[in-house]
């Protein structure tokens, strides 16, 4: 079998997804000999791969009217039995055999233009274009991949989908990256420090976090609120009227150094709104660091009882979770336990395994 998987958003700069196909690319060159891969990536990825697997250079960015365009037809040159695409930018005018993961519906959820950085004018078209695009991806892929049963809830409800159509969403959980450090000292990070790794769009919740944190801060004003990631305008945002010295942004860490921050952590926070998995959480648990979880979307299924959950909308009830995991010792040595458990219920080899079965049917 030919198979093109589409790899141009990869690596962990591009976040979540990016990290996704990481690690979906590092397991299925190793489990499978047989078929043969084409990988299109953005720019050339510079990495080994087994001699069933090869490079197409797509240089054509996702989300754009030159996706709608160019990879169609660069698809129908290659010619393959079947196409992964690992999000839903499934192009409208491709008409091939398909299958595509759908990790969220955030902007179904979340129609906001302050989720973008866009005008009126050209969100509501972008917004118009994602939702004919979304709907094509659902409708006339041979597979859904959801990445929890929450996700695959929202797309049989959003898009009343009857139990026939149903049957072709086969939910693959994700796995769990451990990063080894090459830092032996944490370079000048403070001694008591909450600590929150991801992007700062709008259904992340930072907002409320940091709003949170300073009333938190006031009477306990030798802890630290750590915020890990890409700086963009929606970090920039959030920086920019912010009025308590305690709180950092570090922008991106690279993997290497990332191990530092999560073993040095009092505890990690996680205040999103709205998760189709839910991954830094679970990462934060493998460096056994105790974790504060909005109890919203998927995040109950996916961290289970590993957890300290708190109201994604209440400040009191945040700060009380806060205070409760620097203060109680049984409860914190409680949590780092369970979340050790929890994390062995992912894993990215089982899920490749599980995307492979789904190719070969």
């Amino acid at each position: 079998m030919k198979i093109v998987i589409d790899f141009r958003i990869f690596g962990t700069k591009s976040g979540g997804l990016g990290r996704y196909n990481q690690e979906f690319l590092d397991n299925i060159k190793k489990l499978d000999t047989n078929n043969q891969y084409i990988l299109l990536f953005k720019e050339d990825p510079g990495i080994n791969l087994p001699d069933n697997f090869k490079v197409k250079i797509c240089d054509c960015h996702w989300y754009g009217i030159k996706e709608q365009i160019v990879l169609p037809w660069l698809l129908y040159r290659l010619k393959p039995d079947l196409v992964h695409f690992p999000h839903f930018n499934v192009p409208i005018f491709y008409s091939g055999n398909f299958v595509v993961t759908i990790h969220d519906l955030i902007m179904t959820k979340f129609p906001s233009r302050k989720a973008s950085t866009l005008n009126t004018i050209w969100f509501t078209i972008k917004y118009w274009f994602y939702k004919q695009v979304i709907r094509n991806a659902v409708k006339n892929s041979k597979k859904i991949i959801a990445v929890s049963n929450f996700t695959a809830k929202d797309i049989k409800e959003y898009f009343k989908l009857g139990d026939s159509e149903s049957k072709k969403i086969k939910v693959v959980y994700e796995g769990v990256s451990k990063h080894d450090s090459s830092q032996k000292e944490p370079f000048q990070l403070p001694q008591n420090y909450f600590l929150y790794i991801g992007n700062a769009y709008p259904h992340k919740n930072l907002e409320f976090l940091i709003k949170a944190f300073k009333e938190f801060w006031q009477k306990h004003s030798e802890y630290y609120l750590v915020l890990v990631g890409q700086k963009n305008y929606f970090y920039e945002k959030l920086a920019k009227d912010i009025d308590c010295p305690n709180i950092i942004f570090s922008g991106y860490v690279p993997d290497d150094k990332l191990a530092v921050y999560y073993k040095n952590a009092k505890a990690y926070v996680f205040p999103s709104l709205y998760e189709g998995f839910g991954l830094p959480p679970l990462e934060a648990m493998q460096y056994g660091l105790p974790v504060l979880s909005s109890n919203s979307s998927s995040l109950p299924e996916i961290l289970g009882h590993s957890v300290l959950y708190f109201n994604p909308k209440d400040k009191d009830d945040l700060k009380k979770k806060m205070f409760e995991i620097i203060n109680n010792n049984d409860l914190r040595n409680n949590l780092i336990r369970a979340g050790y458990k929890q994390i062995d219920r992912y894993s990215w080899h089982r899920m490749s395994k599980e995307i492979l079965e789904i190719y070969k049917k």
